[in-house]
Parts: C-alpha cells; structure tokens; sequence
C-alpha cells in the first residue's frame, strides 16, 4: 500500500486498494470564490438542504477576485458571506490568503487527514502528510452536506529524489525539471509519493511548490511522508499529527522514477505549455515586460525571501512592472517584522495584498497584447494572465527576481554569493 493507502485504510478501519472506490469521510472541504457559487447552487437549490453535516469541516475563501475587481465578483462575494453565516461554515474573507497556504499555516489541514478541495491545485496540502485532491463544485457539495464522499483510490508512482541540491535551485526548478520529464499527462489517473535524501534539505514551502504542481502533471493527488522537517515544522507552529500513519516506503508502486537534484539548474517553462521546459541558459536574454512573484506556487515567506535577497539595494528595470503578492496575510505580515517588503518597495516593486488575482488573469497586472511576463506560478498557457496574444515564461522567485534586475530572463546565480 503506498501512503495514501494507507491514510484512506486507517480512516475507515479496514484495508483498500488502488483502483477501489471507498466511500471516505472528508477531514476538511474547501472552496474558492472561482467554484463556491455552483456548491451554494447546489446545496440550496439542487438538494434544498437547510443544514451541513460537514458545516464545521467545512471552509470558504475569497482569494481569486480579491479583492473583488468588478461588481459580479462583488455580489458572488456577498453571496459567500451570507452562505457562511447561514450555514455556520468559516469563510476567509479578501485578504486573508490564498485557499492551500492558509489550510496549511493555520493547522486547518494536518498529516494523516483526509483534505478535499473544489481546485485544482489541492495537491499542494499533501506536503504536510496529508491526502489532498482535488474534486468538483458538485462533490465539494455533496462533502459538505453529507460529511463524506466516494473516492477512487489512486495508484501511485514514487519519485525519489536524490543528492545535495545545487546552489540558485530551489523547489521549482526540481518540479518544473519534473513536468518537462513527464508531460501534462505522465500522471493521469495517478498519485505521486515522494522519497530521496534529498528532501531533508527541502522546507515546507518548498514542498508545497512541489506538490502544488504535480496537478500540472495530471496527478490527482501529492503526498510526502511525515519526517523529522515536517515534524520539526508542526513543533514551531504547536500543530499536531491528526492521524498517525506509517510513512515509511513499505509501498507497492506502479512506478519508481529516480530524480537525480543535483544535476538541476534554474529552470524555465517557456509559453505556452507547462510542460516546454528549459535551463535558463537556454532562454536567458528574452526581454519581460512585467514579473509577478506569488501565487498558491510561490507566494511563501521563503519566496519572498529570496526575492528580496537577490533585489536588497538594487533598483528593477526600468521597463518592468514587478509584482509582488504574498500567500497569506501571515506571511506579509511576517516579510513586513523580517525587512523583505521594504527591500521591495524601496527596489520600485509592488506589493500587492494576498490574492490570486494575477495568476489567473483576474486583474492587478493584466497583460497586454503582445507583452512577456515571468511569473512564479503554474500555468502559462495563451491568454492566462490576460491578454491572448501575451506570453507567460514560469520560473522561480530567484529567477523572476534577477529577470526583474535586468528587464530580461535572467540566471538568478550571479546574484547569490
């Protein structure tokens, strides 16, 4: 059994298999202003239900309009409130964060639980222990209601990775690495299981910049073992294990891919697949137009870091427009006590409140016609951050940190001593 097996199996008290559809009860749902307004449809007007079984496991977020960017979002916005109130669900109004970091830094979502959430990228909690997918407006309905819901066990395939990591190589150049290896398909149907030696030296922000683009790979779900980081992490925050589980690699795999980091350099995903990947040699000199650093991908404390790191005394191009968008109102208020938010006000960036907006298109830095930006997060097809004649290049803070020096696709090496 691999780990999510396994965190299934000890839910229900008896053993299941990949490919069996179990019928599991949901620790936590979760849902965005993207996909809430269809489960509020659904609950008061498809089923009529006047109660939630779920009502106390159960979580809103405004975190993609936000703040709201016109009156529609405005008015499914107020929608949330209400439904919150009526319900007795906690909604977490603009500005509070993005929807997968704030599971995570608040101990909503803890090793062993069992976590679904109406987007895409819910993969991203696995890095704590815990099984996360994501799931459909209609099913976070149903979750919410009845307080469990029909899951097909996935298969799993174990990546293990292996050796020091190179310096200028964070988190996002080993997933990116990764997507280029197997595709926007290599993992449909599938689950991912991290191993290595490697990840004693990967932080839980880096693990969630992993496990939030294994979506981009069609995985259904991401999941890393409880060790001594993630233990170490939920001693910091005064977290506990949920449900314990046994993490070691004691499972049956449909595959074992071995991932050698050490061998890695910064990489880039060139527009307009994910899954294009390049060295940042290989397309360093291209000229942006705007950077963005944020999002569910890259918008942690670490991230922040770094960029401010690389960027402390110096000015961004003149040409360029850099956007910078914490995860979370907790990470902004703690770049705020560590400098980081001065060192990038003072270098000509804008720091924008917690929100997805960017990423998606949505607004605080739309892209115009025929304009490159590079952005920490994930997606990079035609159209998605505005315009459908603009092009996304994905890559690391530390990358979109020296691009926005330069004006231009950059190595971010040059600049860490």
């Amino acid at each position: 059994m691999g780990l999510i097996d396994r965190i299934v199996s000890r839910s229900l008290q008896k053993d299941v298999s990949p490919g069996e559809i179990a019928i599991v009860k949901v620790d936590v749902v979760y849902a965005q202003d993207g996909t809430a307004p269809l489960i509020i449809d659904v609950i008061e007007n498809e089923l009529g239900m006047g109660k939630l079984a779920a009502a106390d496991r159960s979580y809103l977020f405004i975190d993609h309009l936000a703040p709201a960017p016109h009156i529609a979002a405005a008015s499914a916005h107020k929608r949330m409130r209400r439904f919150a109130e009526k319900y007795g669900v906690r909604l977490f109004d603009a500005g509070y964060g993005i929807s997968h970091q704030v599971v995570v830094e608040d101990g909503i979502v803890r090793p062993g639980m069992v976590a679904v959430g109406a987007d895409s990228h819910t993969p991203t909690v696995g890095a704590i222990g815990a099984y996360a997918t994501g799931i459909g407006s209609t099913d976070a309905a149903i979750a919410m209601v009845y307080g469990e819901l029909w899951l097909r066990i996935p298969e799993t395939v174990k990546i293990v990775l292996s050796g020091p990591i190179p310096k200028g190589v964070y988190g996002k150049d080993i997933i990116l690495y990764m997507v280029g290896e197997f595709k926007t398909d290599g993992m449909i149907g599938k689950s991912v299981e991290f191993h290595g030696n490697a990840l004693k030296n990967l932080t839980i922000d880096s693990r969630m910049t992993i496990t939030n683009m294994c979506t981009e790979m069609s995985a259904e779900s991401a999941i890393i073992p409880v060790d001594e980081v993630v233990l170490r992490w939920l001693d910091e925050h005064g977290y506990s294990i949920a449900r314990k589980v046994d993490g070691e690699d004691l499972g049956e795999y449909v595959d074992v891919i071995p991932v050698e980091v050490s061998r890695l350099e910064p990489m880039v995903a060139a527009p307009p697949d994910v899954d294009n990947v390049a060295t940042v040699g290989e397309v360093e000199g291209m000229e942006v137009d705007q950077v963005f650093i944020g999002s569910c991908t890259n918008g942690r404390l670490e991230d922040i870091e770094v960029a401010a790191r690389i960027i402390k005394n110096k000015k961004i191009s003149k040409r360029v427009r850099c956007i910078v968008s914490p995860a979370s109102r907790r990470v902004y208020r703690d770049a705020l006590k560590m400098g980081y938010v001065d060192v990038l006000i003072e270098a000509g960036c804008i720091v924008a409140p917690p929100t997805c907006g960017p990423c998606v298109g949505a607004h605080m830095g739309l892209l115009a016609e025929g304009e490159v930006a590079i952005a920490t997060t994930n997606r990079n097809f035609m159209g998605r951050m505005g315009h459908r004649e603009s092009r996304v290049y994905l890559a690391s803070p530390a990358t979109a940190a020296a691009s926005a020096i330069e004006g231009r696709i950059a190595d971010p090496r040059k600049y860490l001593s």
